[in-house]
């Protein structure tokens, strides 16, 4: 079989584990991979996750600081198809491998930037850590109320990092689909400030609402009470171990009241006669305890093979990710891989990222040794540089296809959307974000995730720059219609569960017979292969089987819980730990992988199947403890107040009851650090929490920030704001352009959450979430329609459209 990428150079210039996991994925579609260190290597191999984002490349070492090693370095730019840089805007200027210098010396080069955050604005040339941007954007307040101290929670999950590396490969492999198509140079650009954007689902919106109505906007993270709806809620078993409950629609809810085998009593109460939805909040708290208490009975590996054995309960036990390694379906799925390391011997690592049916990922090569092939790399390269002529094929043009439009690399694609929630969804309004053209087909009374929130605010996200159209296919003229709709498409993404696609007629094999060139996405919550491949799940289902949860939970699963009153305050927390960021984790995955497909598709003329499961998606999410081998240092847990990782990664108080986060991770930055503080680098060390605590007292969140920030320090605030004010309003969000407005049919205009990768600087607009079926007329018309067979449809509700008020 042929790989996506096979014949293509990435020249990687990134150093630790966000451009790492990029260019790892590149290699694992088929790239060459060469990775350029300085002397001793980059820093950032004393992480203990190295070999796997280290997998597969060439190592070669060149010295940017002399002239000699820049121009070693732009005679390898000359052989790349794929240049990634990452750190401020400086670094890549001050070596001569900018996007505009680049292209001279690689006339149809993909060039990636990766920056802490953003290219413009007043923090531009700080150093990027996930801590930092995770304070200053308003993510570590969005946890504040997982414990009751009050102030940030440290977010220990870094899922900057996931996203910022997702969102290089969806712009990489968008880029190379339109130079595939147009030719020239393309430029893409992430960074870990806008890769934070996919984690508010609605806040922003509705600061925005209440702005103009000129009232103060509700407290997001106060949203949905204290403890966990009886959906998710977090139990404990007998053995003390804690599973997660992820049970969002009725019917599994019922499902798993039933397994538990309350569902009887429950019914015998008056209380209980009506559906969950409408119980009142005293039955609640009734059914809140006879859950907790009826869980208690049995252990965790029991209540486990009952669950399974009903097979319609979403329910995962809270695992560390080490442990999740070992996940039985991750296993059988064949995501998880061993690598025969020369110097740590095996290495089990996360694996592929999906599984491709036609261009199969390949990870068999360890992680080089610093300068292991630079003799054989610069060998390679052309002995001098020539200037590329004019008119040279591959600029602008040269492929000899349409011209190309600005910022939307996938203009002339289209995608048809099957899918219900968050994951599928957010991963295809990425892909409209990148200029595809998404039909979303919903059921006639719209997907149930617009009904969860008054006025269907949440949706305005997960259906940004889509059309929708509502059809009923249960019905043969429904099925009729999604099949036309299907016959025009490059990909399409749905999330049943297996089976399902095919009794719609929708299945890969019987589409694919008739469409070739399809790419046909399947978003799931367990691999195709796996025991559990037809069980329900949902994203804290996720959270909980791969470690997020476990590490943003601190101490809390090793607290005993003696009374009930102790368990309910456990499952409070778990729950605040447990949140929505396994979906947009899944959803990055997602977008990157049905993007390395089309690329496939483009240089080898293929469609193929496309499998994504929650489990591994967000196994990547947390990269950084998702390998093992002999003398791997564990995961280096947070403090039990959730400050953070020690003195110079943490969350620190400040003078006013303010807050201000403190990254530094090397000796130039501790210095600094200490300089500003006016105490010893030594102080700086662990250990040393009263003595620094006293100085932080002394100023400022605001203060230490301006003094931080001008010595170049990331100690930035993280009392500022929530995410969903941080985003309307914070100069760091404005001046890169983050937040674009875009006018909603009901919402009217508005700022949006922008997109987490832009190629040639991004599109001139971007489109705002719809209503259900708000394009069903114009679709219709578009296959053939006329008004009255459409008028037809409707009155016998094969299709529907929401109204607008």
């Amino acid at each position: 079989m042929p790989h996506a990428l096979g014949g293509l150079r990435v020249l990687d210039l990134t150093t630790g584990p966000v451009g790492g996991i990029a260019t790892m994925v590149l290699g694992d579609a088929g790239a060459d991979v060469v990775k350029v260190e300085p002397p001793g290597g980059d820093r950032f191999r004393s992480l203990a996750a190295s070999p796997l984002w280290l997998r597969g490349k060439r190592s070669v070492v060149l010295d940017l600081h002399t002239d000699s090693g820049r121009a070693d370095l732009h005679r390898l730019v000359a052989t790349a198809d794929v240049l990634v840089v990452s750190g401020p805007p400086s670094r890549a200027r001050g070596w001569g491998v900018d996007a505009e210098a680049a292209a001279l010396l690689r006339p149809d080069l993909v060039h990636c930037s990766i920056t802490g955050w953003g290219p413009a604005g007043p923090f531009a040339e700080l150093p990027g850590y996930d801590g930092a941007v995770a304070a200053r954007s308003g993510r570590m307040l969005a946890f504040e109320r997982q414990l009751r101290r009050g102030g940030p929670v440290f977010s220990a999950v870094p899922v900057s990092h996931h996203v910022a590396a997702m969102g290089a490969v969806q712009g990489i492999a968008a880029a190379l689909v339109a130079r595939a198509r147009h030719g020239g140079p393309q430029r893409v650009e992430t960074s870990l400030l806008q890769s934070l954007l996919p984690f508010d689902l609605v806040e922003l919106l509705i600061v925005e609402m209440a702005e103009r109505q000129g009232i103060e906007a509700p407290n997001i993270t106060a949203a949905g009470g204290d403890l966990p709806t009886l959906n998710y809620h977090p139990v404990m078993a007998a053995d003390g171990v804690w599973i997660q409950c992820g049970n969002l629609l009725e019917h599994l809810l019922l499902a798993f009241l039933d397994a538990i085998d309350l569902l009887g009593d429950l019914l015998a109460d008056e209380r209980f006669i009506d559906p969950p939805a409408l119980w009142g909040p005293e039955a609640v708290e009734v059914a809140r305890d006879k859950i907790l208490i009826r869980v208690q009975e049995r252990t965790a590996a029991e209540w486990m093979a009952i669950l399974h054995a009903n097979g319609n309960v979403a329910a995962e036990p809270f695992l560390t990710t080490a442990a999740g390694l070992d996940h039985v379906d991750l296993v059988a799925n064949r995501d998880v891989v061993t690598v025969e390391d020369p110097a740590r011997g095996p290495v089990r690592m996360v694996g592929r990222l999906a599984e491709f049916t036609g261009t199969p990922a390949v990870i068999d090569r360890p992680a080089p040794t610093v300068g292991q092939h630079t003799a054989e790399v610069l060998a390679d390269a052309p002995a001098a540089l020539v200037a590329p002529a004019t008119g040279t094929p591959g600029m602008p043009g040269g492929a000899g296809g349409p011209a190309a439009r600005p910022g939307e690399p996938l203009a002339g694609i289209t995608v048809v959307e099957f899918a219900t929630i968050i994951a599928a969804p957010l991963s295809t309004s990425m892909l409209a974000d990148l200029g595809a053209r998404v039909i979303r087909v919903e059921v006639p009374e719209g997907d149930p995730y617009r009904h969860l929130v008054a006025a269907g605010t949440v949706a305005a996200k997960t259906t940004a720059g889509k059309e929708s159209i509502c059809l009923d296919l249960k019905t043969p003229e429904g099925r009729a219609i999604a099949r036309q709709l299907v016959a025009g498409a490059d990909v399409l993404v749905h999330n049943y569960r297996p089976g399902v696609a095919e009794r719609l007629g929708l299945g890969e094999a019987e589409l694919r017979a008739e469409h070739p060139r399809l790419i046909w996405v399947s978003i799931a919550g367990y691999g195709r292969h796996s025991p559990s491949a037809n069980r329900p799940a949902t994203h804290p289902c996720a959270g909980a089987a791969m470690g997020g949860a476990a590490f943003q939970s601190g101490v809390a699963l090793d607290t005993p819980c003696p009374t009930l009153a102790d368990v309910r305050e456990i499952s409070r927390q778990l729950i605040r730990a447990n949140e929505s960021n396994p979906d947009p984790n899944t959803s990055v995955v997602a977008a990157a992988a049905t993007l390395l497909a089309l690329v496939a598709r483009e240089r080898h003329g293929i469609g193929q199947a496309v499998y994504v499961n929650m489990l591994a998606a967000n196994l990547y999410a947390n990269a950084d403890d998702a390998v093992a081998y002999a003398g791997k240092a564990p995961r280096r847990r947070p403090d039990p107040a959730l400050h953070g990782l020690g003195s110079g990664y943490r969350l620190h108080r400040t003078a006013g009851d303010g807050w201000l986060f403190l990254a530094v991770t090397s000796d130039a930055e501790r210095a600094r650090a200490a300089a500003v503080l006016g105490v010893s680098p030594v102080t700086l060390a662990d250990g040393a929490g009263e003595a620094l605590a006293a100085v932080f007292a002394t100023r400022s969140s605001a203060e230490w920030e301006a003094a931080f920030t001008s010595a170049g320090v990331a100690g930035v605030r993280a009392d500022a704001a929530t995410p969903g004010k941080a985003f309307a309003h914070d100069p760091l969000f404005l001046d890169n352009g983050f937040t674009p407005e875009c006018t909603h049919t009901r919402f009217g205009t508005h700022r949006r959450w922008g997109p987490v990768v832009r190629v040639d600087g991004g599109r001139a607009a971007y489109g705002p979430g719809v209503l259900a079926g708000e394009h069903t007329d114009a679709v219709l018309t578009e296959l053939g329609y006329d008004r009255a067979a459409i008028a037809d449809l409707r009155a016998r509700r094969i299709v529907a459209s929401e109204p607008v008020s």
